[in-house]
């Protein structure tokens, strides 16, 4: 599994001729480390007595990154195998109208999922960057940087994902799956940007 690999090992894997592990892995990857940072600004303000009054909501924040963290651990695995489907469904056989038939069933349907799978990491991202900013108001200052990082690797793990459900998005033969996605996409990078704002300016304030 990638997630087992060294950091060595992965990023030979990436850079490597083989379309998979790709830029999907590659989000799921980037939101984990923003997540994981999260965690450890919450860690270093709990271990401060400075910082006491805030302890039980940084507890709480930890463990909602926790959460997100685990499945976007699982993301980069996830992502790669849905892939390979797609993969493995454009090599199906077309030799009779049947088959031709189902092939493209196939395809179409590997393609939603794959489609699916890296619109989740965004989501699962977006989530990251919200606790990033929460923990950036209230953490232990020292680590303002730390959490302000957390929140770009969000955003960029968010964005990275969505490059991958539009690219799948164009191969889509359904129009209403297309269009609900495409407007569930519009929606959550509207957020984003509100998001963002507001951290930048918070990071401004204390770093």
């Amino acid at each position: 599994m990638l997630i087992d690999k060294s950091i060595t090992d992965f990023l030979a894997e990436l850079k490597s001729d083989s379309p998979a592990p790709g830029g999907g892995s590659a989000a799921a990857l980037a939101g984990a480390i923003g997540a994981a940072l999260g965690i450890m600004v919450g860690n270093l303000t709990v271990g401060s007595k400075k910082y006491e009054v805030v302890h039980e909501q940084c507890k709480r924040l930890s463990l909602d990154f926790e959460e997100r963290l685990t499945a976007l651990e699982k993301y980069i695995d996830e992502d790669t195998k849905a892939f390979n489907q797609v993969m493995k469904a454009y090599k199906l056989s077309k030799n009779t109208e049947e088959e031709k038939q189902m092939r493209t069933k196939v395809i179409q349907e590997s393609l939603k999922a794959a489609s699916a799978l890296p619109f989740t990491v965004a989501e699962t991202c977006l989530d990251v960057l919200e606790l990033a900013g929460k923990i950036l108001s209230i953490g232990n200052i020292n680590a303002a940087s730390d959490a302000a990082v957390a929140g770009r690797m969000a955003e960029a793990a968010m964005w990275s994902a969505i490059y991958n459900v539009r690219i799948n998005l164009g191969s889509i033969k359904d129009d209403d799956f297309v269009a609900e996605m495409a407007s569930r996409v519009e929606t959550m990078v509207a957020r984003s940007e509100v998001l963002m704002d507001q951290l930048v300016k918070t990071a401004n304030e204390k770093i």
